[in-house]
């Protein structure tokens, strides 16, 4: 009988990777070291249970990524932090009500610690751990330095098992995807300046590599990037990496406008084509052995070109329709990859000139790399203590459970209670949609795992030797079938792991499966209730205001940079605010990727709003570093058409922010947008501007225009259904 594809779908999904398995057995091995040297090597039961903890804490809880000598030296690293944690857990166990407040501390610290980046939220739920184990009775503190031992010892071993055991190559990085895409991009400028030279392209040349460019671009898209490869961190090489990504989405469209655009035009194929050398040396530059690029050809050639456009700038009957256009688009791309040569110095720790931004629109993009790293953690972590932030939402949530599950298994004395809030850690979730989702099939897999464990300690009693050679495997089992198979698996074979650990360290009965089975409910529920009650719709809402403000805000950016560039205005900060909108709108965009959606609810193309946002900004700050001042239209008139095309684009922007927080469907594009995009591409097609006195056309108010014209493009985009793989 034939099989069916969803069948054997299903067969691929539940088989676990390499990977994963090589993961298991290298916890198992370091847990089990541990805990039987100590256990029954040199009889310390309380350095035994520490042991094995740490290593399950750091090697399942956690998330440690990177080559084996990556994972290695992050687990060392977090020793220091292993031991404050027992130490503070110990001496608050004193209370229930002390080790509660110092959980809501904990808990709100340590989560509130992943605006650091990925590492600081893949070592969250196993730090979280090491201080929930001390903080439960008995009241020992002549037991810290066992504690210690344990501790110690789990994470050593740990360490040594990541770098002896199956020690996997380092995973391909952001910056392969980012050097990837440079490349795809260099060999389409080629095409582009071949075909500003009017040279002809291999039939379907073009097409393909406009192909390979758009599914380069689409791997630096975060939702297409695990959570640990993101360069989300606070110092100057992740911002460096991110923005240079933002700058190659930015680069991508300007090379493609010159293909469309394309017509014999010299001095914008010598450009293109130096614009080309720039991204390919960006590109080598990425790898960290790589050499460093320089843009000083690059300058120069800008520099020039610019100038001689300027010289160039001939009325309507010299000029052909589309040059002016051609010309800004040829810029353009020329600064965008100015911009990514600039980023992957700042990524190399490479010296950058002095910050050309004006005094009164500064900072400039690159403001972090004129910064000590100190300054800019302090920065990131003042910067999200505000309710607008996702971090600092999860942390109130994450702090607030484990803070109340730490005070119920306290008041009711319940035995073991440390599962309450291990079962509230991982099985709570950013929205309560989700939560629910993961509650019933741990609950349904603790159940049928207390079962089984009922069963095995009637059936075996107490012979702590049987206890002690099933351990190994059935941890291995656990720790591999677990990620591949779900929740259920999950909890209902970490249920037989821990009953297996307890026996070995006093007698139990049947009813220490009773007692997990309680636990894990009330964990569960308290996690529910902290979904229902704090932002219990997780990124989805959240999402939709945030957008909307960065619309916004976007439109105040775009009508101030039109109007200082005029002379009809003058800076206000609106562009900073917009900047800040984006990282904001960034960051919970991210937290949106991570949640179960229904695909009907989806709405617009999220990807798209914050596309549009980011090239509103990065579309903006070349416009101002390189058109003085008041220079972009030399004529009253000019001006006041430039201004109400700006205005135009703006009222877009708000329209379109003010859809998103009225649920319009996805689909309905704003004929408005529509119509003023139609305005601004018909007057770029048409004859060029007016020259003015001087017999010159004002190229720079082509420029703007240009612009302006691809912020509705990019507007048109967020009604399009966004294919995103689910």
């Amino acid at each position: 009988m034939r099989r069916s594809p969803g069948r054997a779908e299903r067969l691929r999904r539940v088989r676990p990777a390499p990977a994963v398995a090589h993961r298991a057995v290298r916890v198992t091995a370091a847990a089990c070291a541990g805990f039987y040297a100590f256990r029954y090597g040199l009889d310390r039961p309380a350095s035994a249970t520490y042991a094995l903890f740490a290593a399950v804490a750091l090697g399942v809880l956690a998330r440690v990524e990177g080559s084996a000598r990556t994972r290695a030296r992050t687990i060392l690293w977090t020793l220091p932090a292993a031991w404050a944690l027992v130490c503070l857990g110990t001496v608050l166990a004193v209370h229930s009500w002390a080790a509660a407040l110092g959980m809501v501390g904990v808990g709100f610290a340590v989560s509130y610690g992943s605006v650091g980046g990925p590492r600081m939220v893949g070592l969250a739920n196993g730090l979280q751990l090491l201080y929930i184990l001390p903080c439960f009775p008995p009241y020992s503190p002549e037991a810290l330095p066992q504690r210690l031992l344990g501790v110690t010892a789990g994470l050593l071993l740990l360490a040594a098992t990541e770098l002896l055991l199956w020690p996997e190559p380092a995973p391909p990085d952001y910056r392969g995807r980012l050097s990837r895409a440079a490349r795809a991009l260099a060999e389409l400028a080629d095409l582009a300046a071949d075909a500003c030279a009017g040279r002809a392209a291999a039939p379907g040349a073009v097409t393909s590599a406009a192909d390979r460019a758009r599914a380069r671009l689409d791997e630096l898209r975060f939702s297409r990037v695990p959570v640990m490869e993101r360069p989300a961190g606070a110092g100057a090489v992740d911002r460096a990496l991110t923005h240079c990504a933002a700058a190659l989405r930015y680069t991508g469209p300007q090379v493609l406008r010159i293909l469309r655009l394309a017509r014999p035009y010299p001095g914008a194929a010598q450009l293109t084509a130096v614009t080309a050398r720039a991204l390919r040396a960006a590109a080598a530059g990425l790898p960290r052995a790589g050499p460093v690029p320089d843009t000083g050809v690059l300058d120069r050639e800008l520099a020039a070109f610019d100038a001689a456009r300027a010289a160039d700038a001939a009325p309507p009957e010299r000029s052909g329709r589309l040059r002016p256009a051609l010309g800004t688009a040829a810029l353009d791309s020329a600064e965008g990859a100015r911009f990514v040569v600039r980023a992957v110095r700042v990524g190399r720790h490479a010296a950058l000139p002095p910050d050309e931004t004006p005094a009164d629109q500064r900072p400039g993009p690159f403001w972090y790399a004129y910064d000590p790293a100190p300054l800019l953690w302090w920065r990131r972590f003042r910067a999200n203590l505000t309710p607008r932030s996702v971090a600092f939402r999860n942390a109130l949530r994450t702090a607030g459970a484990l803070g109340a599950a730490r005070l119920l298994a306290g008041g009711l004395d319940l035995s073991h209670g440390f599962w309450v809030l291990l079962a509230t850690l991982t099985l709570m979730r950013t929205s309560a949609a989700d939560t629910r989702t993961t509650l019933r099939p741990a609950l349904v897999g603790t159940a049928l795992g207390a079962a089984a464990t009922a069963a095995v300690l009637l059936a075996v009693g107490e012979h702590p030797l049987v206890y002690a050679l099933a351990l190994p495997p059935v941890m291995l089992i656990a720790f591999t079938a677990g990620p591949a198979l779900g929740p259920a698996w999950g909890q209902g074979l970490f249920t037989l792991v821990v009953a297996l650990v307890f026996t070995q360290l006093a007698p139990a009965s049947w009813r220490l499966a009773e007692a997990r089975v309680v636990n894990v409910a009330a964990g569960a529920a308290i996690g529910l209730l902290a979904g229902l009650c704090a932002w219990p719709r997780g990124g989805a809402q959240d999402l939709r205001r945030r957008t909307a403000g960065l619309l916004e805000d976007s439109a105040d950016a775009v009508r101030e940079t039109v109007a200082v560039l005029t002379g009809t205005g003058r800076p206000g900060g609106a562009l900073r605010r917009a900047r800040n909108s984006t990282l904001l709108t960034e960051a919970m965009y991210a937290q949106y990727r991570c949640e179960r959606h229904d695909p009907a609810g989806d709405g617009p193309n999220w990807q798209a709003a914050v596309l549009a946002g980011q090239h509103a900004v990065r579309g903006a700050e070349p416009l101002l570093a390189r058109i003085p001042p008041g220079t972009a239209a030399p004529h009253r008139g000019g001006a006041r058409a430039l201004l109400g095309h700006a205005d135009q684009v703006a009222a877009a922007f708000r329209r379109q922010a003010a859809a998103l927080r009225a649920r319009e469907p996805a689909g309905a594009a704003h004929p408005a947008v529509a119509r003023a995009r139609a305005a601004l591409v018909a007057e770029l097609d048409g004859p060029p501007p007016a020259p003015g006195t001087d017999g010159r056309v004002p190229l720079h108010a082509v420029d703007v225009a240009v612009w302006l014209a691809g912020l509705l493009d990019d507007l048109q985009q967020i009604h399009e259904p966004a294919r995103q793989p689910r």
